[in-house]
């Protein structure tokens, strides 16, 4: 069976529904994870708008960092799991079987808490997804290169030393680079699982700046335990608590006027 490459979303004006604050493009629905016998999300439906950034806020241990990973299937990494429901991307389930992961995965990027540069040049981090696409042509690289790290607000502090170990950077560079090499594949969604939280503030302001300039052109999903970084960065907020949705909304009205106890309860700082 020839397997299913999740077609891209053009933004045309005769299709003008992909934009913004136009429809959703990632539909969750009746999804729930167990590792083993333990059920890690319970009946979780809920839809990701593009082009905005949403954060998935919660306690510890509530299920924020394992629903993001189901939307790139990196949970089918570890031994056990089972996912019942459905998560979509452009009216397409990522579960189906026929599905192609790694196709998923160019067009599902994602950041993770600690940034993880490889021991190659800053020049290699950057270029390594284009090369295992087939990229080979130096003139390619080079502008891919230089459009992501600008991209990513950090051209102009590293392209006098592109050759240079990405090690050698500091851990808000290292970050920033992660960003860029995420970002030079052109997935549409950008995962961000906490990205700021070993940063120091100064770095942390960087990297929040960089995420509102990127949802121009890409639909990120970021889990956070700031409450103020989601107040600052996100137009929508999902509320998690013992792996159930509690609530979901514009980040504005979650946090000042929420419809259930126990969110307002957590925003507020009575728990978690």
């Amino acid at each position: 069976m020839a397997e299913t490459v999740l077609p891209k979303l053009e933004v045309t004006p005769q299709n003008p529904l992909v934009v913004g604050a136009g429809a959703s493009l990632i539909e969750i629905s009746n999804l729930s994870l167990f590792y083993g016998k333990s059920r890690a999300l319970k009946d979780v439906s809920l839809k990701i708008r593009e082009r905005v950034v949403t954060a998935f806020i919660g306690p510890s241990g509530c299920g924020k960092s394992t629903l993001l990973r189901c939307l790139n299937r990196m949970n089918d990494l570890i031994d056990g799991v089972r996912i019942e429901g459905s998560a979509k991307i452009g009216g397409h389930d990522i579960y189906a079987p026929d599905v192609d992961v790694i196709e998923l995965r160019k067009r599902v990027g994602m950041v993770f808490q600690k940034s993880n540069p490889f021991p190659k040049s800053i020049y290699d981090n950057v270029a390594y997804g284009l090369k295992l696409q087939g990229v080979t042509s130096k003139g390619e690289l080079d502008t891919a290169v230089e459009q992501s790290l600008i991209g990513a607000a950090l051209w102009d502090e590293v392209k006098d030393r592109l050759q240079s170990s990405a090690l050698g950077l500091s851990g808000g560079q290292q970050q920033r680079l992660c960003i860029a090499r995420a970002i030079a594949v052109k997935p549409e969604i950008i995962l961000m699982d906490e990205p700021a939280s070993a940063l120091d503030p100064i770095a942390t302001s960087r990297v929040e700046d960089l995420i509102l300039e990127l949802r121009k052109d890409f639909t990120i999903v970021i889990v956070t335990h700031n409450m103020q970084q989601a107040t600052r960065i996100s137009d929508e907020t999902a509320f998690f608590y013992m792996g159930e949705l509690i609530e979901s909304g514009p980040t504005q009205k979650i946090f000042t006027m929420p419809k259930q106890k126990r969110t307002e309860d957590y925003v507020t700082g009575r728990f978690g």
